[in-house]
């Protein structure tokens, strides 16, 4: 039996690569993107392609209902649109805060409540919200990001339960360091603020995270392969952390909130 998947997030990095992972495991792949013109080629190579703004809830709706139309139902939906607000919390206006739940976890949610039902009906199907190690230990300058994250982490958590009597899955991914076009996006939302000169080391912390990052950033097909291994999985996990560096820094929630905050008072203190 043929099956189904739709990816939000597909013009770049892990969701291009999720697209093609599962075009290459003969899935049924409706790919989307705010700019259809830029998943073109996955067109090309077999794919459905769908323009889709994860923050329109009638987008959101109209998409999920034409891919079941069209399809016969829907197998997989991957929550992988994203980017990440960076900046000390003092500094990011309200109003990015808000861009960011927007994208990050209302949309996720937007696209949960168009497609659950379905998925609830044909009592079958897995939900992968791409989440990252951030929503589970959060640095100065990425409050924001990080809070997103947690959010969608604690809405995953509780609605693997509510579906699972329906054999609905509900997996989350989380990923450390990237190799992708994120940082550049993160970096560019440091560009919006008004900055606080108290924060200057936090901002010089950074600005050199994307040298910090590569150091261990990991290619984007290797989530990719985390994810279609959750999407083809009759028995997930209920999250997979990416990469070797993920998985210490998720380790590091466990210690004492002291010894985390002397550690990331010590990096500012390096950066001032």
């Amino acid at each position: 039996m043929e099956r189904t998947v739709l990816i939000t997030g597909c013009s770049s990095g892990i969701g291009r690569a999720t697209a093609e992972a599962f075009l290459d495991e003969g899935w049924t792949v409706v790919a989307t993107a705010r700019d259809e013109s830029a998943i073109r080629d996955l067109g090309d190579r077999g794919a459905l392609t769908r323009t889709l703004d994860v923050t329109k809830p009638a987008q959101c709706q109209s998409v999920v209902a034409e891919v079941i139309e069209e399809n016969g139902g829907l197998d997989c939906l991957v929550n992988n649109a994203g980017y990440a607000q960076f900046g000390p919390t003092e500094d990011v206006p309200t109003r990015l805060v808000e861009d960011q739940f927007d994208v990050n976890v209302l949309g996720p949610h937007r696209l949960i409540r168009a497609a659950l039902p379905h998925m609830r009906e044909a009592e079958r199907g897995t939900i992968v919200n791409v989440s990252s190690v951030s929503g589970r230990l959060s640095a100065p300058g990425m409050g924001v990001y990080s809070s997103s994250k947690a959010a969608l982490e604690s809405m995953s958590d509780a609605l693997r339960v509510e579906a699972s009597a329906f054999d609905v899955d509900v997996v989350l991914v989380e990923p450390g360091p990237v190799e992708t076009q994120f940082d550049d996006t993160a970096q560019s939302s440091l560009s919006d603020l008004d900055r606080t000169e108290a924060y200057g080391d936090i901002y010089r912390t950074l600005e050199d995270w994307e040298t910090v990052g590569s150091m261990s950033s990991i290619p984007a097909w290797q989530v990719a392969s985390v994810i279609l291994e959750a999407g083809v999985s009759t028995d997930p996990q209920t999250r997979y952390t990416v990469g070797t560096g993920s998985e210490y820094l998720t380790l590091a929630r466990f210690l004492p909130d002291s010894f985390r905050d002397a550690v990331f008072s010590l990096i500012r203190g390096l950066a001032g």
